[in-house]
Order: C-alpha cells, then structure tokens, then sequence
C-alpha cells in the first residue's frame, strides 16, 4: 500500500504527459513567439513537478540516501523526457526536438534548486506534506 499511496501521483502525472503529448499540437497564438513562451513554460512546469513527484515517491519507497534519490529523480524524469521527445516522433502534427529534451531538463533543475534551497526553511506542515 506504502508504494501505491507514493507513486500515484507520479504515475498519473507521466499519464498526462504522455496523454497530453499524444493529441494533435493546439494554437493559442498566431504569434510564433507567443506560442513558443507559453508551451515551454508549461512544459519547464510539467516536468519539475515530475521531478518533485519522481523524488518524493523514490525518498518514501527506496532505502537509498537521499542524494540518491535526488539524482535518481533528475535521471529518471530526464530519460522520461526523452522518451516523450521519441513518442511525438509518431504523432501526427508533433515533432521530437532535442531543444525541448533541453527545456525539459531545465524545469527539472530548476525544481531540484528550488527543493534543494527552500525545503529545509520551510514550515513543519509543508515538510510533513512534501513527505
């Protein structure tokens, strides 16, 4: 039950990449600059909280230091963004580029900063959370 109660939400957030990068490639803007701002964002986003949910689950479930499951978190997101960069090889008005396997792996590094800095400041009921 311990491994199901931690790895939910990172299963189901790779679902939603996956589910996500599998549809056809929306517009939000006529504004190529627009568009490209607003889907790297949200793809730096996506794939810090994959991080912060890959970490989470591998620190509850894993008997490794947690500089292991630190690096673990950022491998294991960093291959998952590789492998959606080869899954929208093969979707129709989607292409694999590696600048976004780099933007991906820039939200992760970003969140594992952000963890790594502001998780030991903060208050006792956010620490008991993230655990």
């Amino acid at each position: 039950m311990r491994i199901v109660k931690y790895w939910w939400p990172t299963l189901l957030l790779m679902g939603l990449i996956f589910y996500f990068s599998s549809r056809s490639r929306l517009q939000v803007s006529d504004i190529y600059a627009v568009q490209f701002i607003i889907f790297k964002s949200l793809n730096i986003i996506e794939y810090g909280l994959l991080f912060i949910t890959m970490y989470r689950s591998l620190r509850n479930t894993t008997k490794d230091f947690d500089w292991q499951n630190q690096g673990n978190a950022i491998l294991y997101s960093i291959a998952y963004g590789i492998f959606d960069e080869i899954h929208q090889m093969f979707v129709p008005t989607r292409e694999a580029a590696i600048r976004d396997i780099f933007i991906d792996t820039l939200g992760i590094i970003l969140a594992a900063i952000l963890l790594w800095r502001f998780l030991p400041k903060a208050p006792k009921k956010l620490k008991n959370w993230a655990k």
